[in-house]
């Protein structure tokens, strides 16, 4: 994977629309909320065996019959959630039913509880139990793991499950009613105040369920296109500082190679003429591909070797460029015009100040997962490697490979032990261009 490539990539070749930047959005919330299913269910199975283990702990405080109530009740509550996981945890992802079918499986628990209490006991019994603050816990969790349509309809749910409950039980005629609140709390009867408020309270934790729910929805939404716009925009900038950086060499090596025709038109006008239509056929090749950030090494060595021939009528016998380059590695992929201002560095500041000229070598290997590129020289050297100022070449190269691989690349100058100095370039071996490639990988 390129580290610096994936910013130029989203503006040259992926431009989301706002359709795709909605549903990357939903991808996003729907992993996050299968992820909060699975540590629900755990919670419920972490739960609904503590509550076993109290029943069974009060089991002999209460009768039998509100022991059948509660064994009728957890047992296949707590089988249905110990199952999941042999029947959907092997799953990349979960059933998308699972997620509305286990709260509604929660709450009907909890209003088949009070039910059992209210036809084993009395129904002023089962209203008064501490099982009612489950529905809110249940409603308190939607948000996590459910859509507002699943949670509208959990919530709903719950509510119309416990008024139903409260008007079975008033038409029972069974349900004693103390109008005073806090008498009903020592009396055997419930207020219906009380029960009002309940109701009340749980339609409104049921509403502010939706409402987190939705809100968490629009907010993953609008933060991925932000985030979607800003890459954007990074990408851009990235893009037009590459297009720069590359545009800055071509007037570079033009105005040094017309400088080197110009001396030598009255010294010796056919090799000045021979260099013009050198510099011609250079201009013809890399033009053509000047659009493009990564061509062939193939092509940037065309590029060169019409290069070298400029410079070789320019030295006349007095340079001597080796290539040695890989036959594998000649459909890699290479930052256009990477070699020519490291030749012509070699040639400027090693080769051109010696007087018996000298030789430069090209070389260009694989090595594992990587490109291998090297330019030296048996020039001149460096005298003072401490105070050494990089010049256009250079400081062009680093940034680019900088902007296109990010830590993936490296580029190391430094003089030869032997006389003369080397620059090698380290990049990641790869054919395809880098943005088609992450590209690829994003659509993934």
């Amino acid at each position: 994977m390129f580290t610096g490539v994936g910013r130029l990539a989203i503006a040259s070749q992926v431009v989301p629309s706002s359709h795709n930047e909605a549903s990357s959005a939903q991808e996003l919330l729907e992993r996050e909320r299968d992820s909060a299913e699975r540590f629900l269910n755990l919670v419920r199975l972490v739960v609904l065996t503590l509550l076993g283990i109290a029943a069974l702990l009060y089991a002999p405080s209460l009768t039998p019959a509100l022991d059948r109530v509660n064994i009728a009740v957890l047992a296949p509550t707590l089988a249905w959630t110990t199952l999941q996981y042999p029947l959907f945890y092997h799953r990349r992802s979960l059933p998308g039913w699972l997620s509305v079918t286990n709260p509604v499986v929660d709450i009907s628990a909890v209003t088949a509880i009070i039910g059992g209490y209210a036809l084993a006991a009395s129904p002023a019994l089962a209203l008064k139990t501490p099982i009612i603050g489950a529905y809110f816990i249940i409603l308190a969790a939607l948000p996590v793991a459910s859509n507002t349509r699943k949670a509208a309809l959990v919530s709903v749910l719950a509510v119309v499950e416990y008024a139903s409950l409260l008007i079975a039980f008033a038409l029972s005629g069974t349900l004693v009613l103390v109008m005073n609140p806090v008498d009903a709390s020592s009396a055997v009867g419930v207020s219906p105040l009380d029960e009002g408020a309940k109701l009340f309270l749980l339609s409104c934790a049921g509403a502010v369920a939706i409402f987190a729910t939705r809100w968490q929805e629009r907010l993953t939404t609008r933060y991925s296109v932000v985030t979607s716009e800003s890459e954007q925009l990074q990408a851009r900038l990235d893009q037009a500082q590459l297009q720069t950086l590359k545009l800055q060499l071509h007037p570079h090596f033009l105005f040094n190679t017309l400088n080197a025709i110009t001396a030598l038109i009255h010294r010796s006008p056919e090799r000045a003429e021979r260099m013009v239509a050198g510099l011609s056929e250079l201009l013809r090749i890399s033009l053509g591909s000047a659009a493009e950030q990564e061509i062939t090494l193939a092509r940037e060595l065309e590029v060169l070797e019409h290069y070298v021939d400029i410079q070789q009528e320019r030295f006349q016998g007095r340079l001597l460029v080796r290539f040695d380059v890989a036959p594998d590695v000649r459909h890699a992929l290479v930052p256009n015009l990477i070699l020519q201002p490291l030749v012509e560095n070699a040639l400027k500041h090693g080769i051109g100040p010696r007087a018996a000229g000298g030789v430069v070598d090209v070389r260009a290997h694989r090595e594992n997962d990587a490109l291998l590129l090297v330019v030296r020289d048996d020039g001149v050297g460096e005298a003072a490697p401490s105070i050494r100022r990089e010049g256009v070449g250079l400081t062009n190269s680093r940034a680019r490979l900088a902007s296109l691989y990010g830590d993936a690349q490296q580029l190391r100058a430094r003089p030869r032990a032997e006389g003369g100095f080397e620059v090698s370039i380290v990049i990641p071996f790869h054919t395809e261009p880098a943005a088609r490639r992450v590209a690829a990988e994003l659509e993934r």
